[in-house]
């Protein structure tokens, strides 16, 4: 499984080298990939329809509980196989969509990452392994989104996106640390069998909220939705693929593989239901006021990731059985839609609903798949569509006292799925054609074929729904927690009340669609609200946010160093202070001791007294350098009169080197000006004062404290037998802590290059003006 999901990742590395092949025709060849992979994930749906659980695990950084562990059941076999599924159907596409784009390359390798994260993180065992998929998702849609960088638009769209999610992924991080922390493994299928350890946790809330965060925002729940429709500024295949198979729907997996953990709570159910309910109607509202194509399937999807959150949070066999059948439902017609959405605008130059009609008459096999769709996505027999829905409606019943509201709920959020539907599957092609569009013709076969084969798999699965049973839905079902044993496909259940209120749909639906048509002036009534829209709020809040940290940075990065230097200290000196004072201590002071000084050492530390004092009153900045170079040799003197000669030369050089760069430095600086006064010099002494002090305390109190010699022996006992050294300094600087001194003299390296690129760069700058 990792050489599958690692696919992706090489096929984009490959792309950097050999790319330019695959602007042309063989663009195409790159569907071979996600096809190869279909095919591979197809071959297990015997095993595990049969029960088996296939498991894969590598080690990585196990002191971190950080391993590539993989596990392949129903449900990641599902998403296995819609990400590679609809990818295979995505790529050809692309292949004809973009054909001549001088980026198409570029655009498969984003492709080609999105899809290895996607299959990562569904196929993840370890939490923290997930995450890391979880936001390579993030980054690659990024990308993908914002494809098309020379629109201000799509780049807006890109970054808010990411900000979203992003922010979604630091709250999964957080949750999945807690969790692994509860749990005491980063193992998901070993959480399952401490669900009850784990629901019983005092941090179960905050894990459940955590989770709720990361879900919410990537699979665009309300009021982190508005993401989603600004998204659709990418090309369509992006739109195709993230927004119905895979990106938007990583959200419902991350909620339907934790059920089992953390679900059948009150908590969980309440708020799944609450989030779910109003995300599916509040969004499908939304498409009776869309002109564009693309932001009226934008709000269906929407609409149709709150119910599948919704049925998540009934929690019970049936809703979960119509969960499992409903993302099947949307990925074929859903994606079906905005292939025939991206055909429409790739012919006529245009999605808007208000001026579209009549294309059957110039692209009639793309109109009969249109319609196709737009049935599915109905719920009409003898589609998938229609089994879905009716399981959703088997759910509702089942709810005892919350049966009339919940399935009011449901049956007025299909009705508005219906309407966008058709506005989008059948209006376009329905009623006269205008003659801008009369020389329209039909696209490339590489461009109606995947979305035929498409909605040709939504009428096949709904006249034989045992394609899906047995092989797919019950395995998932098993997954999640039920018993797929109990699970039964059918397209026709007889009369009873869950064919009423389909019919009831239907009915209503049909009469939404003949009566209200797409209005440029519903839109524009609809857009006074903007100011009160999830979107404008969070985004108002972004911008108070930054105005405050201007505020905040100008006040303490203010361009001063002194300023920068004092904050620093004084923070010290509230946080040292807080602890030193709020805690008993003793500072013995052996005053004794002062009488075994020497006359070399009382000299020693009477030069350096007189250096600082030199620096303080100093009116020249060469003078003062001097005077801390006096100040270091003492040190030196003092390491020598101690026996540490290595030390001494250490900071002889240190000193020696550090004097002559600032004496290099400070000559060519203008003369010595005094920009400070009385008032402020008054400050920086007290503030020097009450910190040399604190400082002093500190040393006091770690000289009270008894000398533990364990490390300092383990070190002079191994420098030698491990390290084959004899000075312990140098072992310890080179062997026991030399990944540390690497990063260190790694950054000095940097920090070189940088100098010199900055004098290269000024060299450079007097040349021209010496040549000017």
């Amino acid at each position: 499984m990792l050489a599958a999901i690692l696919t992706g990742f090489l096929f984009s590395l490959f792309l950097v080298i050999a790319g330019k092949y695959f602007r042309g025709k063989l663009a195409v060849l790159s569907s071979i990939i996600p096809l190869g992979l279909f095919v591979y994930f197809a071959s297990f749906i015997g095993k595990v329809s049969g029960g088996e659980i296939i498991t894969e695990s590598h080690q990585w950084v196990p002191s971190f509980g950080l391993n590539l562990n993989f596990t392949l059941d129903g449900l990641s076999l599902l998403f296995c196989l819609l990400i590679t599924g609809i990818g295979f159907l995505v790529f050809a596409y692309t292949a004809a969509y973009l054909k001549g784009h001088s980026y198409i390359d570029r655009f498969y390798g984003y492709l080609g990452i999105f899809m290895g994260a996607m299959l990562g993180l569904v196929l993840s065992d370890n939490l923290l392994s997930m995450f890391l998929f979880w936001e390579l998702t993030s980054i690659s849609s990024f990308f993908l989104i914002g494809f098309n960088n020379t629109s201000e638009a799509s780049r807006k769209s890109a970054i808010l996106a990411l900000a979203i999610t992003g922010t979604g992924g630091f709250l999964f991080l957080a949750g999945a640390l807690l969790l692994g922390s509860v749990a005491g493994t980063y193992s998901i299928s070993e959480m399952m069998n401490l669900s009850g350890a784990i629901t019983g946790s005092e941090h179960y809330l905050l894990i459940v909220i955590l989770l709720f965060g990361a879900a919410f925002t990537k699979s665009a729940q309300f009021p982190f939705h508005f993401w989603l429709p600004g998204a659709m500024k990418a090309p369509t295949p992006v739109s195709t693929y993230l927004h119905s198979a895979t990106m938007v729907k990583a959200g419902i997996y991350l909620l339907l593989r934790f059920t089992p953990v953390l679900g059948d709570t009150e908590f969980w159910n309440t708020t799944l239901i609450i989030v779910g309910g109003i995300t599916m109607f509040y969004s499908a509202v939304h498409t009776l006021f869309r002109t564009d194509m693309k932001g009226v399937l934008a709000y269906s999807t929407i609409s149709v990731l709150g119910i599948l959150v919704f049925l998540i949070g009934l929690g019970t066999q049936y809703a979960l059985t119509a969960a499992a059948v409903y993302i099947i439902v949307h990925a074929l017609y859903k994606a079906t839609l905005f292939l025939v959405t991206g055909i429409v605008d790739h012919e006529t130059g245009t999605r808007d609903l208000t001026a579209l009609s009549g294309l059957r008459k110039v692209m009639l096999p793309v109109a009969v798949i249109g319609v196709l769709a737009a049935i599915s996505s109905a719920g009409m027999p003898p589609t998938v569509g229609f089994v879905g829905k009716d399981l959703v409606y088997e759910a509702t019943l089942h709810m005892g006292g919350w049966t009339i509201p919940l399935t009011i709920l449901a049956i007025s959020t299909n009705i508005l799925v219906l309407y966008a539907g058709f506005v989008v599957g059948i209006k376009p092609f329905t009623g006269k054609l205008p003659e801008a569009y009369s020389k329209v013709h039909m696209p490339p076969f590489l461009m109606w074929a995947p979305p035929a084969l498409l909605a040709t798999l939504g009428i096949l699965f709904g006249i034989i729904p045992s394609i899906i049973d047995t092989p797919i839905i019950k395995p998932v079902v098993n997954a999640v927690g039920m018993n797929g044993a109990e699970v039964h496909l059918k397209l026709w259940h007889g009369f009873n009340n869950v064919l009423a209120l389909s019919a009831l749909t239907l009915a209503l639906g049909f009469i939404l669609y003949f009566v209200l048509k797409p209005s440029a002036a519903r839109e524009k009534a609809i857009a006074k609200l903007d100011p009160i829209a999830p979107k404008n709020l969070i985004l108002s809040f972004g911008s108070g946010f930054r105005y405050v940290s201007n505020v905040w940075t100008g006040f303490f990065q203010n361009g001063f160093l002194r300023n920068y230097v004092s904050t620093v200290i004084l923070f010290l000196i509230i946080l040292v202070g807080y602890s030193l004072f709020t805690t008993q201590r003793n500072f013995p002071v052996d005053f004794s001791s002062f009488s075994r000084m020497t006359y070399y050492e009382m000299v020693i530390m009477g030069i350096m007294f007189l250096s600082v004092l030199f620096v303080v009153i100093a009116k020249s900045r060469l003078t003062a350098v001097v005077a801390m170079g006096i100040v270091g040799y003492a040190i030196c003197l003092l390491f020598v009169i101690y026996s540490a000669p290595d030390l001494a030369m250490t900071q002889f050089s240190i000193d020696t080197l550090t004097v002559i760069l600032f004496v290099l430095v400070l000559a060519s600086l203008p003369k010595y000006l005094s920009i400070t006064d009385y008032k402020m010099r008054f400050k920086d002494g007290i503030l020097a004062t009450v910190f040399g002090a604190l400082i002093t305390l500190i040393s006091l109190e770690v000289l009270s404290e008894p000398v533990n010699k364990e490390i300092s022996q383990f070190y002079a006992a191994n420098s030698y037998v491990m390290a084959h050294g004899k000075n312990v300094v140098n072992v310890i600087l080179v062997d026991f802590r030399g990944s540390d001194t690497l990063i260190e003299i790694s950054v000095l390296t940097v920090a070189a290059l940088g100098v010199f690129s900055l004098l290269k760069l000024r060299l450079r700058k007097e040349e021209r003006n010496i040549n000017d």
